[in-house]
């Protein structure tokens, strides 16, 4: 078999814009919708989205690659890093590297790339480890760099990248193209479709021992970045890890030829699908500010602290709803003080019934 790297015109990667063209479109589009939304959001709702989104594509990145992060621990670490008061939860090495790196990807996004920052970023990113030879340097190992899987007696070859004395001039004319094809560039290339190839040209080098997917992905959301000017925080490691499964064939397949049409139409929609996930958390923001203004003076602590604890569940909310004893849990409420409470938030407005007896659950009335 002989992969994308090892056939001639590799790294010439074919495509045809045009059938980008109305995703590339509708991302800038959205990228100005949500724009606006923020600008709605006050000073410490847009603050708390952004470091939330960003530690959540930390702690999604590494779990795509099998490795379990401490959501808050990286979100305060991040926000120290952003100089932002926090507390003062303490972020093992490797949830304080992912958050640092995070910090550096929204400060410096539009700096070009170069071998030194990829390095740090790589530091980073192994922070704690001592299992590698090789961390802030491209892999020196003469065994080849293969991503397999299956039994140790009969392991499935998936992808073998270039050997690693082939990784300094590999890295060396990526660099190069990833610099010469921002918006300023020489030989610009659109968003969605720089981003793309970036991230697959990346992986198949796979020029570290390890972090390989990670630093992909942060070098597909620069480039995102730069085509929009801003630092682009949206959730696409959130999605490409609910895709998790496709997101690794359709690299596979994607891997063994130069034409990339397939894998840029794919890859577009993903990040499709994480801007309007980040939009649909900012409109979710803002609407529980109208919500929390529109009861104000109308509801008493217990219900508003019941309000507050479902908006932090996010825009999915409590997986099920809200039960009577949720609400007494999270209140302290007596039985009848919380039927009562539970009554009143439903003929305000601020909530909706569904069910009946012991299988009421209640939802934020977010239509409102």
């Amino acid at each position: 078999m002989r992969w994308n790297w090892q056939q001639p015109d590799w790294p010439n990667f074919a495509y045809e814009a045009k059938r980008l063209r109305s995703r590339e479109d509708q991302f800038l589009k959205g990228a100005g919708v949500l724009v606006g939304v923020m600008a709605h959001l006050d000073a410490d709702d847009r603050q708390n989205l952004s470091i939330e989104l960003m530690a959540q594509d930390a702690v999604d990145s590494s779990a795509i690659e099998g490795e379990i992060l401490d959501r808050a621990s990286v979100q305060s670490s991040l926000a120290k890093h952003l100089g932002i008061k926090a507390d003062h939860r303490r972020a093992n090495a490797a949830e304080a590297g992912a958050a640092e790196l995070m910090a550096n990807l929204f400060r410096s996004y539009g700096e070009p790339i170069s071998d030194t920052m990829l390095f740090h970023w790589h530091a980073l990113l192994m922070n704690g480890r001592r299992d590698l030879a090789d961390i802030g340097r491209y892999r020196t190992h003469a065994d080849p760099m293969q991503i397999v899987s299956g039994a140790l007696h009969e392991p499935k070859v998936h992808f073998e990248a270039p050997p690693s004395q082939a990784v300094p001039t590999e890295m060396k004319a990526f660099i190069s193209w990833f610099n010469d094809s921002r918006p300023d560039g020489p030989s610009q290339v659109s968003a969605l479709a720089r981003a793309g190839i970036a991230h697959l040209w990346f992986e198949s080098i796979h020029p570290f021992e390890d972090g390989n997917g990670r630093l992909g992905r942060a070098i597909a959301e620069k480039a995102l970045a730069q085509g929009l000017d801003v630092p682009a925080i949206t959730a696409f490691a959130e999605t490409v890890q609910r895709h998790r499964k496709d997101y690794y064939s359709q690299l596979q397949r994607a891997s063994l030829s130069n034409d990339i049409d397939e894998w840029l139409g794919w890859f577009s929609d993903i990040v499709l699908a994480a801007q309007q996930r980040t939009l649909d958390r900012a409109h979710f923001l803002l609407t529980k500010t109208k919500l929390l203004d529109r009861l104000r003076g109308q509801i008493n602590a217990r219900q508003e602290k019941a309000l507050l604890r479902m908006f932090a569940e996010g825009p999915d909310g409590f997986k099920g709803g809200l039960s009577a004893a949720n609400y007494r849990t999270i209140t302290d409420a007596a039985p009848a003080t919380a039927t009562r409470d539970l009554a009143e938030l439903v003929e305000l407005g601020g909530l909706r019934k569904e069910g009946e007896l012991k299988h009421t659950r209640y939802y934020l009335n977010l239509g409102e």
